[in-house]
């Protein structure tokens, strides 16, 4: 399978749904993954999870499992793979508690035979290749990674991504490219280093660090659909691409915002909706410093009940900033 760049888009509960991936695919991204779907409650039928499976139709279709048991990780990879998926990933990654406690997620990396066993029976299951994603270990005195992703590769795993973090340090001090380097050396199979990447300084780190393949971007593409694509093509030619002007920005937004809502309805879609509002709001103030809009306007619009009021008042913040940063040039 060809990829068309080597700049990923991570999978994020509540964040990497459909229309964020088809978004994030439209901006450049190299591959586009799904929220984590748990393989009981796939196997179960739930609406939740059979949705989150579903194709956005952004290029190859990434499917990330979850799961704890061997029979269900096989199933799932069955059924997955029966409704198109074109690349299976594995998540022994996820350091929620609801998650590992699980024994999920990360949690697996204290137990690499039981980890093998579910990545052999998902291997099995699925018609697709099968990618994992990982940590460096569960804790600091548990690097075990590299011995993972050998195992892995010898199981049949095709690509893993590494984020630079122990399970016990969730998301706190900085990823540890360097870190990643050890499983880049004990494997033949592509590599890809995950975490604190959301600059291009930061991507080229990340790459010379940890000799990897390839990016993965999760945190760093809030409020900045666009930013994956900027980073490979600044891989590509050197070119640090500037944001999006306000009007491109504005437009997408508005995009997502209606796919948002006519995924999941306007009651629950408004709220999940917010999330990406907020984010790129606070991405421009990043930028635009002390010619933001004023804080009231974001606060209404962050609560308005209404989507068509929210739309109106979307367009209104972006006139707003258009005419302050004309005023500050």
């Amino acid at each position: 399978m060809q990829i068309r760049n080597p700049v990923f888009l991570a999978p994020m509960s509540g964040v990497t749904d459909a229309p964020f991936r088809s978004l994030v695919w439209g901006r450049g991204a190299g591959l586009v993954v799904t929220e984590m779907v748990a393989s009981e409650a796939l196997m179960a039928g739930n609406h939740a999870f059979v949705r989150k499976a579903k194709s956005a139709g952004a290029g190859p279709h990434v499917v990330q499992l979850a799961g704890r048991e061997a029979k269900w990780m096989r199933l799932a990879a069955e059924i997955a793979s029966g409704e198109g998926a074109d690349i299976i990933d594995i998540n022994m990654g996820c350091p929620a508690r609801k998650v590992t406690n699980g024994a999920s997620g990360s949690a697996l990396m204290r137990d690499l035979d039981h980890a093998i066993r579910l990545i052999d029976a998902t291997v099995d299951g699925a018609a697709s290749p099968v990618t994992l994603k990982m940590r460096l270990g569960w804790d600091d005195h548990s690097i075990n990674a590299p011995e993972l992703a050998q195992r892995a590769q010898a199981a049949g795993i095709q690509l893993v991504t590494v984020h630079g973090r122990t399970r016990c340090q969730f998301y706190k001090g900085s990823a540890d490219w360097r870190a990643v380097r050890p499983v880049k050396q004990a494997v033949s199979i592509p590599v890809v280093v995950n975490g604190d990447i959301d600059s291009f300084d930061a991507a080229a780190d990340a790459l010379e660090q940890s000799g990897a393949d390839g990016l993965m971007i999760g945190r760093g593409v809030y409020g900045r659909p666009w930013f994956p694509g900027a980073v490979a093509r600044y891989l590509e030619n050197g070119t640090r691409a500037p944001r999006p002007g306000l009007a491109e920005i504005e437009a997408d937004l508005i995009t997502l915002y209606e796919a948002i809502l006519n995924l999941y309805g306007r009651r629950i879609g408004a709220r999940a909706a917010r999330k990406h509002l907020a984010w790129t709001f606070e991405a421009l103030a990043r930028d635009v410093g002390a010619v933001a809009p004023r804080p009231e306007i974001v606060g209404a619009i962050l609560t308005a009940d209404d989507p068509a009021q929210t739309l109106v008042q979307v367009r209104s913040f972006f006139r707003e900033l258009s005419v302050r940063m004309d005023e500050a040039a």
